[in-house]
C-alpha cells in the first residue's frame, strides 16, 4: 500500500506571513493525520521561512504517524535537528542556500564518498534515509552504492509533461522505480504530484512505498476542504 505523507510547509508559510499562530501548524499536522494521512513531511530551511526548526521539536512527540524530515543535510544545523528529533525518515535534498523550492535530484555518484558518510550516520542512530534522485537509472545505481534505504523520485518532470503524453513522461520512472526494485530500495515519489497525475503515477508504479505531497494538497483544499482533500489523494493511490 503506498503511503500519503503531507508535507505542511505551507500551512507554516501561510502562518508565518501575518505572524501569531493562524492557521496552527501543529493542529493541522495532528488534523492532517486524523483525516487519513499515514505520515508527516517537514523541509525546515535555514531562514526559516516556512517550518521552523521549533516546529519540528514540537510536532514530533505528537505525531501518531511517521514524521519525514526532508532538507540539505551539508547543513550542520540540519543535521543537528534530524538527530535530535530521531524522525522515522530523513530524505536527504541538494537544495543550495536560498533555493525557492528542490529542484534536482542527488548526483549519487559525484557524491558519494560524502553520502555514504551521511547516510551511516542517521543510519547508526535508527533513521531510515532517503535520497532525492531523478529519474536515472544509473543514479539509482549510485544511491544503491551508498547505502540509503530508500530514494525519492523527483516527479517535477513527469507532472510538467504529463497532459503532453503521460506514456513518454511515466516512462523513465518506471526504468528507475524498476531499476530501484530490483536494488533492494525502498521507493519514495514527489514533487508536483496532484489529483490529476497520481493515480496514472501510482498505478504503473504499484510497489511505491509513499508520495510526499503538500503545494497541491493546500490549494486544493481552499476548494475541496482539508479533509476531503486529503481522502481524495489517498484514493488516487488505489487507482
Amino acid at each position: 500500500m503506498t503511503k500519503l505523507s503531507v508535507n505542511i510547509n505551507k500551512i507554516a508559510t501561510l502562518r508565518n506571513s501575518r505572524g501569531g499562530n493562524n492557521p496552527n501548524l501543529i493542529q493541522m499536522a495532528l488534523d492532517a493525520e486524523k483525516f487519513g494521512a499515514d505520515g508527516i513531511t517537514v523541509h525546515p530551511r535555514p531562514d526559516e521561512r516556512h517550518i521552523r526548526y521549533a516546529d519540528v521539536r514540537e510536532l514530533k512527540p505528537l505525531l501518531a504517524t511517521e514524521l519525514n524530515i526532508e532538507g540539505n543535510c551539508t547543513e550542520q544545523k540540519f543535521v543537528d535537528l534530524v538527530l535530535e528529533v530521531k524522525p522515522r525518515q530523513v530524505t536527504l535534498v541538494p537544495d543550495a542556500q536560498g533555493q525557492l523550492t528542490s529542484d534536482h535530484g542527488w548526483d549519487t555518484i559525484a557524491h558519494k564518498d560524502y553520502l555514504t558518510h551521511i547516510i551511516g550516520i542517521f543510519k547508526a542512530a535508527g533513521i531510515r534515509v532517503s535520497i532525492f534522485v531523478d529519474p536515472d537509472e544509473k543514479m539509482v545505481e549510485g544511491a544503491a552504492a551508498t547505502g540509503t534505504s530508500r530514494i525519492e523520485l523527483y516527479t517535477e518532470s513527469y507532472a510538467s509533461h504529463y497532459h503532453e503524453d503521460r506514456d513518454k513522461a511515466i516512462e523513465p520512472y518506471i526504468k528507475a522505480a524498476k531499476k530501484a526494485r530490483e536494488l533492494g530500495l525502498g521507493l519514495n515519489a514527489g514533487h508536483d504530484l496532484d489529483l490529476k497525475n497520481l493515480g496514472f503515477f501510482a498505478g504503473c508504479i504499484p510497489w511505491l512505498d509513499e508520495v510526499s505531497i503538500g503545494h497541491a494538497i493546500i490549494c486544493d483544499a481552499l476548494y475541496l476542504g482539508f479533509e476531503n482533500t486529503i481522502q481524495l489523494y489517498k484514493r488516487q493511490l488505489f487507482v
